[in-house]
């Protein structure tokens, strides 16, 4: 039977500056690319049709027709082909509903519905900008209001400084991370997302969370409280890593985008929490167990 065993590190060999050069290499790189985007496209990241609006067309076909060949009926940028379920009176077997960005002109994809030979065009209508921002501000407010709760829960819960933001910055770090790839991915934000980085943020938490109460409260010397943690908290972790890896795998062969980006954006997340909790947050409570907190 398979066993996984979390090998035991040997962080003495490291002074606090080698093991917490790479986290915050990576934060850097991540707040730069953020910093560069935001300055070229005026936002941090590019932003879906449910920030920003856009078209959707409605088309019923009698042919079986995959998403690409749909796709391939127009000539803008499709975000998504979507099946929608039919009646027992429909005239059409199949019926879909096909998402533009708020860039594309609604004359020309009803026209390339039009002439089309497969597809016919049922409907069409806009998402207004103005939907699109009062998302924007849900987003914004929601991840801001699970942000600040997870910082007050950490002072609440270990009432010392350097512990408990240590488990801001690691949080801060595990958004921040996924959040530059999508950028370089070309991924764009979506509710969906917003929800998975919500997710983020309670697994961070968790994991460090963990690591502060053992080597703070439990009994037992700085090293040996560190890998009880560790033993627990990377094979949680990587179990989830193992999950959304799974989920984002059969998005993408079914052809469900929005999941396969959860999924990913979990997996960055989750990596980079990894770095984030045994290296970071490793070298900040050594400080503060050796120098800090004597002084």
């Amino acid at each position: 039977m398979f066993e996984f065993e979390v090998p035991e590190v040997d962080y003495t060999r490291y002074s606090n500056r080698q093991l917490v050069a790479v986290p915050l290499a990576v934060l850097v790189l991540s707040l730069a690319v953020i910093g560069g985007w935001w300055a070229v496209t005026g936002a941090p990241v590019d932003r879906g049709i449910d920030f920003t609006g856009g078209t959707e067309l409605t088309v019923g076909t009698n042919a079986t027709l995959t998403n690409e060949e749909i796709e391939a009926t127009f000539d803008e940028p499709v975000v998504s082909v979507q099946g929608i379920t039919t009646t027992s009176d429909s005239t059409y077997e199949s019926q879909y509903v096909v998402t533009f960005d708020n860039s594309t002109s609604v004359s020309s994809v009803r026209s390339a519905a039009q002439s089309s030979a497969e597809l016919s065009l049922l409907g069409s209508g806009t998402t207004s900008p103005l939907f699109g921002g009062q998302n924007q501000r849900l987003a914004v407010i929601g991840v801001g209001v699970a942000f600040l709760g997870m910082s007050l829960l950490a002072f609440a819960f270990f009432r010392t400084f350097v512990p408990s933001i240590a488990i801001v910055i690691s949080a801060f770090s595990d958004i921040m991370i996924p959040l530059a790839i999508m950028n370089l991915l070309g991924i764009k934000l979506s509710l969906g997302i917003v929800a998975a980085f919500l997710m983020l943020i309670g697994y961070s938490v968790d994991s460090d969370i963990l690591l502060n109460n053992h080597v703070l409260r439990r009994s037992g010397g700085f090293y040996e409280s560190t890998y009880r943690a560790m033993r627990t908290g990377v094979t949680m972790t990587l179990t989830s890593i193992a999950a959304m890896t799974v989920m984002a795998v059969a998005a993408t062969i079914f052809g469900i985008g929005l999941m396969a980006d959860i999924g990913l954006i979990l997996v960055l997340g989750l990596t980079a929490d990894l770095m984030n909790t045994y290296l970071l947050n490793v070298t900040l409570l050594r400080w503060y167990k050796y120098e800090g907190v004597n002084r």
